[in-house]
């Protein structure tokens, strides 16, 4: 098995990882602070990232984007993990592949605006009472001459209150299964502003600061039958095609912030003096250290090689949940570790750590937490022995 990089990938890698340090690194402190990216800032960066050619790159070259492969792609998002999540996904967007659904009209008004940097989205599937039961949603779409009217609210929606359109799912009909009755889901593109349509200030969040998240209420809105993504009652098809990649970006962007936490306290044990030797020299602190490499190494292994299936189409659900499970699970573990081996400075603001170690809850919540991937996994294994 060939590890070697090609020529193009490892410039990827440098680029992204130059871009990383010295243009989104030093706005960490501010937006810590502040809990916001500044708009002359996030404009400025825009336009930087766009320049360096990062912008979108998980796009495919047909409408604009770099077309990156698997393993290229994941290199890239673990540059960017380095940082804070609301700089380099604000500042370096990656619009959502669901877009790739687009057609006719609506890739000159969504698609490909999306990919130039005009307009931004937000994906909206989570309400207060259906987070990782997608069927339980209430939100609702009901057709009503040629057009829908849709009622309910979304939660947890990121970044909303910067984005101009909304990819939206909601219920569009019944259907009997094996089960009973259960619900059909459409995708929506539904433009901000759309009267009925209601943006409120979400929650406030104790990882990722500066990455907003909103409330989205829909009360009678209505949208043309031209606002369904791909087709009507196949919104599970739509998001199964599109999104089951953007768990590997969650692990990826694990790995850069682990890759981080490791190095900040393999220096710290380096330097760190205490009974007349440096703490790495215990065993204590340098078992923490073999341990924290070993759990980033076998996540950035299990990683990549989804990646690798994913560019030869050979990923499966299982490939994606077992990356996404192990490198959430790994963070927690080097994030912890990283701030104990720094004692009392691992959770002073001087340092990234502790924000590091807050950022680190969430991934194992968001895009199938890690309940969902383990359930995913376990059915892999026992389906083919009808388990």
């Amino acid at each position: 098995m060939d590890f070697s990089l090609t020529e193009e990938q490892q410039l990827i890698v440098d680029t992204t990882r130059r871009f990383v340090r010295e243009e989104l690194v030093p706005h960490e402190s501010e937006v810590e602070r502040t809990g916001e990216v500044r708009g002359d800032l996030l404009a400025e960066l825009r336009t930087k990232a766009m320049g360096a050619g990062l912008y979108a790159a998980n796009m495919p070259v047909e409408v604009g984007g770099a077309g990156l492969d698997g393993v290229a792609w994941v290199l890239y998002e673990k540059e960017l993990g380095h940082t804070s999540y609301a700089l380099q996904y604000g500042c370096v967007a990656r619009p959502s592949n669901i877009l790739l659904a687009c057609e006719g009209e609506q890739r000159e008004r969504y698609l490909l605006p999306a990919v130039r940097g005009e307009r931004t989205e937000c994906l909206a599937m989570t309400e207060p009472e259906a987070g990782s039961d997608l069927r339980g949603m209430k939100t609702c779409a009901t057709a009503h001459g040629g057009d829908f009217v849709i009622d309910g609210t979304k939660h947890f929606i990121s970044h909303a209150d910067h984005a101009d359109f909304v990819i939206l799912f909601a219920a569009s009909g019944e259907e009997e299964g094996a089960h009973g009755r259960k619900k059909l889901i459409t995708a929506f593109l539904v433009d901000m502003g759309t009267p009925g349509f209601e943006v409120r200030r979400g929650y406030r969040n104790v990882s990722h600061r500066g990455y907003t998240n909103s409330i989205l209420e829909f009360t009678g809105c209505r949208v043309p039958r031209a606002a369904v993504l791909g087709e009507l009652h196949r919104g599970f098809e739509v998001a199964n095609t599109w999104l089951g990649a953007t768990r590997l970006q969650v692990a990826a962007n694990c790995l850069g912030r682990a890759e981080r936490a490791l190095a900040l306290a393999t220096q710290w044990a380096a330097q760190r003096r205490q009974f007349g030797q440096q703490i790495g020299k215990f065993q204590g602190v340098a078992f923490k250290l073999a341990d924290m490499a070993v759990e980033l190494r076998a996540a950035e292994l299990l990683t990549l090689e989804a990646a690798w299936k994913l560019e030869r189409n050979s990923a499966t659900d299982m490939d994606m949940a077992i990356a996404k499970l192990k490198a959430s699970e790994m963070l927690a573990m080097v994030a912890d570790e990283a701030l104990q081996i720094h004692g009392g400075m691992g959770l002073m603001t001087e340092l990234p750590l502790e924000r590091i170690w807050r950022d680190a809850r969430i991934e194992r919540i968001w895009d199938g937490t890690s309940e969902v991937q383990r359930h995913i996994i376990s059915r892999a294994l026992l389906r083919p022995l009808g388990g």
